[in-house]
């Protein structure tokens, strides 16, 4: 039997909440407001899986701390610019197929508006170097 060529597994950091100065308005980019960030990455955790060690794991931690630096390291105007930033370090950083990461602004300053929040999703595949 043949296995797929795209791992079906998968890590997920879910609700991860930053602080940081992203948006398009000055009172945005001055006072800041709250972040939340979700993201899903495949792989195989075959190696993982059969070892029990961290080691051949994709630690969710430096994941964490992957997200965290790139949304708390620089000031983007765009939820899209912060996604594909966010998606871009964590392809170049770790050993993974592929991932999805969505980036909401849970009080946007939508003058009027009552919304739960305003998100951005993308995916993104790595690219095989070769």
């Amino acid at each position: 039997m043949n296995r797929p060529s795209s791992p079906q597994d998968r890590i997920v950091l879910e609700g991860m909440s930053f602080f940081a100065y992203h948006g398009v308005r000055p009172e945005e980019q001055s006072l800041g407001q709250w972040f939340t960030v979700d993201l899903e990455v495949s792989l195989s955790t075959a190696a993982a899986s059969a070892s029990d060690a961290v080691e051949d794991a994709v630690n969710y931690s430096e994941l964490y701390r992957t997200v965290k630096g790139v949304v708390e390291g620089r000031r983007y105007r765009l939820l899209e610019t912060l996604a594909e930033a966010i998606a871009q370090g964590v392809l170049s950083s770790f050993p993974v197929q592929g991932v999805r990461v969505r980036v909401g602004k849970p009080a946007p300053p939508i003058a009027g508006a009552r919304l739960k929040g305003v998100w951005v999703e993308i995916e993104r595949p790595a690219v095989s170097g070769g």
